[in-house]
Order: C-alpha cells, then structure tokens, then sequence
C-alpha cells in the first residue's frame, strides 16, 4: 500500500507521470523508496540531489568528513559558506531546500563492521559512493548478508565505472575484485586528481539505476560493469560472471559475517611514511620546517619525485623535477649535489619516502622525506 500523492506532488512530478513507465504508480513506489547513499562527496552529491528530486521518500546519508575548500570542485551538494562544517548538515540543507517532502536520516559516522548492518538493515538500496577499498568491500559484505541491492561507483582522474550488484540474481564486488590492491598502489584522487564533472557523470547513471530498480523497469546492470572514459567520450560494457567460489555470494559462503576489512586490505597497523622514515634512520622535514627553510635562504637540495602533471597544477619553484620512476636512470644528475642537505617530497610522503630509501643505499646520506608533501603544504599556506 503506498502513500497517496497529494495535488502538490501529482504537480510536482507531474513529468515523471506521464512516462507510462513510471505513472502515479510508479511515483507511489519512489515516494515509498528507502535509500541509503554511503558518502556524500563527489558521487554522494549528484545521486543525493538527483533523488530528492525524484521524490524518493527516505533517504540516509553515511559521511563523517567536513566540507573543505577543495570539494568544491565537484562536490555540489556543498557550498562555500559551509566550509568547515560537516558535510551532512551541508547535504541536509541543500536536500530539503530542494525536495522538502524528502526524509534525510543521517549517520555522521564512519562506516564500520560494528555499525554497517544496522545502519544498512533498514533501507531497501544502497549506492556505494566511497573511495577506499575497505569501505568498499565492507558495503558489498554487509549487502549480500542483508539481500540489499548495491550500486556500485567509482571514479578517478578521467574514468569512472558503474555496475549493480543484486544478491542472488548476480555477481558482488568480490566476484570482480577478489583480493584487493597492495596498500598504496592506486593511488586517492587526491593524488591523482579527477576531472570535477566525472562524479556528476557518474553519479547521475547510479541515480538512474536505483529509480529504474524502484519502479521496476528497464534492464539494469546487474551483471554488467559500464566504464566511461570522459576523456575520449566512449563508453564501454564488460560483462561480469558470477563466482561460484566467491567468498561472500556463493552457495557456499566462507564469510558469513563482516570481518576486519583494514586488515583484509593489508591497512591494519600500517606504519605511516615517518614511522618507516624513522625506523630506517631517514630524517623528516615538516612543511613549517621546509616554509622556515625556504625564507631563511638555507642552502639545501629540493627535489619533487611527482609526475610532470602534479607538478604543473603546483609545485616549489625552488624544486627540481625528476619523478619517481626516472629516479635510477637520472641519478647522475643528483650527484653534485650529494654533499648538501636534500628535502624530497611527493604528493603525500609515500612516493618521496621510496625515493629517500632509494637515495639513501646509493651513497646520499643527508636525505629528508617532507612528511605530508605538497598536501601538507597547501593545507599550511590555506590556514
């Protein structure tokens, strides 16, 4: 039995009616739907706004970030004058300021083993809007344990993918990635950065999915991974099979119940850049050290083991560029300056401590990692 739309609403969606795909029927069922959007940042944002729009009638948020300067550039739920607050108080506003019909639950939390399946239980959909493999294989765990239907999302620089994962009549995330990448070897699009209108792209076909699964129309991509290259505007389909000895989805589960997904994903207690700097006797630089440095005049080598592309959106014109992977090949080029003080730095400190490391058993002794890279760096020239 769904709730009857009043004279507002039949105006309201009054598009949405005439499709004889949706009908009043159809806006019944959205305006019955429960559901939960894990990340309200670059993909959470458009799939929040596009399904308030509709007239889903619940809608969860899972986000425990604040909105910083940088989300600007593609997430739109958030705007200017709420920097600094908590991007679901952020969302909320912008939510019923557009659809006040809409229920916003929101869970200002990270999403945990402890805590997914009773923030999950309730809702009749999830779209997965995260950004780390943890998380990830978290929400497809707790789906398939709780027969919720997944729609998955994922973007980076110019390329973004889109699938649905529906227990029992498809694969789940661990049928197309079963174990997943060493630590630190995809890089965040922190580092790598991501064209801000990609999330929007894609944001907006997991929003698509979710009405056509709540109405009941069209073919969904169940068993189908969509990948969109903005860059050259193509799209393509791969189909996905389902594991028959998939961990989580098979006949025969061995995960019955979520598990430590940091230690799955080889995170647990992993020593950040200036633990391991320490360890391995390489001193570390902070950015109020290398400002302190950089006024006062004092003679040291600093060198940027980016890419050619990070280092043209910023970079020390005091820096010499020679990245990471060219490091061996171009190592004469550092030998006269093999008796000065050398700072490296990297986006974040990963690839600048590998480079220390590398430097160090070459013969240079006087080698620093800058701890939190040129990150570290805007953060300290935006305060």
């Amino acid at each position: 039995m769904f709730m009857e739309l009043n004279k507002q609403q039949l105006e309201r969606y009054s598009r949405h009616i005439i499709l004889p795909e949706i009908g009043v029927e159809g806006q019944e069922k959205l305006r019955a739907a429960k559901v939960l959007i894990i990340g309200a940042g670059g993909l959470g944002s458009p799939i929040a706004l596009y399904l308030a729009a509709a007239g889903i009638g619940k809608l969860g948020l899972v986000d425990f970030d604040k909105v910083d300067l940088s989300n600007l550039q593609r997430q739109i739920l958030h705007t200017e004058d709420m920097i600094g607050r908590p991007k679901l108080d952020s969302a909320r506003v912008r939510i019923q300021g557009m659809n006040p019909d809409v229920e916003v639950q929101t869970f200002e939390t990270r999403i945990t083993s402890e805590n997914a399946m009773d923030i999950i239980r309730d809702y009749d959909i999830v779209i997965d809007g995260t950004d780390n493999f943890p998380t990830r294989y978290l929400v497809n765990d707790a789906c398939v344990l709780l027969g919720k239907t997944n729609i998955y999302g994922s973007i980076f620089r110019f390329d973004g993918q889109v699938t649905v994962f529906q227990p029992k009549t498809g694969p789940c995330y661990r049928c197309l990635y079963p174990e997943p990448p060493p630590p630190g070897m995809v890089p965040s699009c922190a580092e790598g950065g991501v064209l801000g209108i990609l999330p929007g792209a894609i944001g907006v076909l997991q929003a698509t999915e979710a009405v056509k699964l709540i109405v009941g129309k069209g073919t969904s991509l169940v068993g189908r991974l969509m990948i969109y290259d903005a860059l050259n505007m193509k799209f393509r389909e791969v189909k996905l099979m389902k594991d028959p000895k998939c961990p989580v989805c098979s006949e025969e589960p061995t995960i019955k119940q979520l598990i430590d997904y940091e230690e799955f994903c080889g995170m647990k207690n992993q020593m950040t850049p200036q633990q391991v700097a320490q360890q391995l006797g390489i001193g570390s630089v902070t950015v109020e050290e290398l400002d302190v440095k950089l006024k006062g005049k004092e003679k040291f080598f600093l060198l940027d083991v980016r890419e050619p592309f990070e280092y043209e959106a910023n970079h020390f014109d005091e820096a010499t560029l020679i990245p990471l992977g060219e490091l061996q090949s171009r190592l004469d080029e550092l030998k006269p300056h093999q008796s000065q003080p050398m700072v490296i730095h990297c986006a974040r400190g990963g690839r600048s401590l590998s480079a220390c490391i590398f430097l160090k058993e070459s013969g240079f002794q006087q080698v620093s990692n800058l701890e939190g890279g040129m990150m570290a760096w805007l953060a300290l020239q935006n305060k």
